[in-house]
């Protein structure tokens, strides 16, 4: 490949060089000056070469008038006066931290002891309401089941199904609760019946149309009004359970009526018991 064959090329090449000249004469020129040795940059410091001297050295003026300018600059504020009264504070403190540690103990056991009363007489007042809740549930009982005999201690007598002796229940259980049929049942020809809290009903007595004769339990269901809307017999405890005493102990127990009582359950559950005897 042939160079610089047009005017155009060979005008470029000259003005090139020209200016590349021009270029490093002029770094000789005014380019930057080197020193020898070089210049030194920094502060000087005299290390020493003894462990005496004497006389002064131009290389400690500066420190000196650092130094100057250090005690200039600390004087205004050493100037400014300083109020005595965080030193009467903390000198008072001192005087009176045994009588300040004095004071916050007795204001402690102050409040701990009526902390303390407190808590009793809550704990009095606590116990004073249940003795009086305790006392009218049993008053309320005694009324419903016409007395509790020795309420507070062991009984040879009672009632209930079990074999031990006592009163079964709980003074605090629900007066309203499902009545139990405990094995037995009235006497000779009689009618029995158990629903607690709603006091005594009214009958009607059917007889049976056979010979048979037992102890025929009926458990039944009474509403708020005191009707019974629901009758079973024939439940654990019966004797007989022939049909011929089933029916007129049901008609028995749908005859039940007991007094109104907008308190108890809307179906509160209880029983009949029949003894019927050989009919005539």
């Amino acid at each position: 490949m042939k160079y610089l064959e047009t005017k155009h090329e060979r005008n470029s090449a000259r003005i090139t060089f020209l200016i590349s000249v021009i270029v490093i004469l002029l770094l000789f020129v005014v380019g930057p000056q080197y020193l020898d040795p070089p210049e030194e940059y920094g502060v000087a410091i005299n290390f020493g070469t003894s462990d005496f001297g004497s006389g002064t050295s131009p290389l400690s003026e500066p420190k000196k008038a650092v130094e100057n300018r250090e005690i200039e600059k600390t004087e205004p504020s050493e100037s400014i006066p300083q109020t005595s009264q965080p030193q009467t504070e903390e000198i008072l403190t001192e005087d009176n931290a045994e009588e300040i540690a004095i004071k916050r103990q007795k204001e402690a056991e102050a409040k701990a002891k009526a902390e303390m009363e407190r808590l009793e007489r809550e704990r009095k007042e606590a116990e004073e309401k249940k003795r009086q809740e305790e006392e009218a549930k049993r008053r309320n009982l005694d009324n419903l089941i016409g007395g509790v005999k020795n309420a507070k201690g062991e009984t040879k007598d009672g009632e209930g199904p079990d074999s031990s002796g006592g009163n079964k229940g709980q003074l605090d259980g629900n007066p309203y609760a499902p009545s139990y049929f405990g094995g037995s049942g009235p006497g000779k020809g009689g009618v029995g019946y158990g629903l607690g809290g709603r006091g005594r009903p009214t009958r009607q007595i059917f007889k049976q149309d056979c010979n048979e004769y037992g102890l025929v339990v009926v458990q039944i269901k009474v509403n708020r009004q005191g009707n019974v809307i629901s009758a079973e017999p024939g439940i654990k405890g019966s004797t007989n359970t022939h049909p011929c005493l089933l029916e007129p102990a049901k008609k028995i127990a749908l005859s039940h009526k007991w007094p109104p009582d907008p308190n108890a359950p809307a179906t509160q559950i209880g029983f009949v018991s029949i003894n019927f005897e050989v009919s005539q």
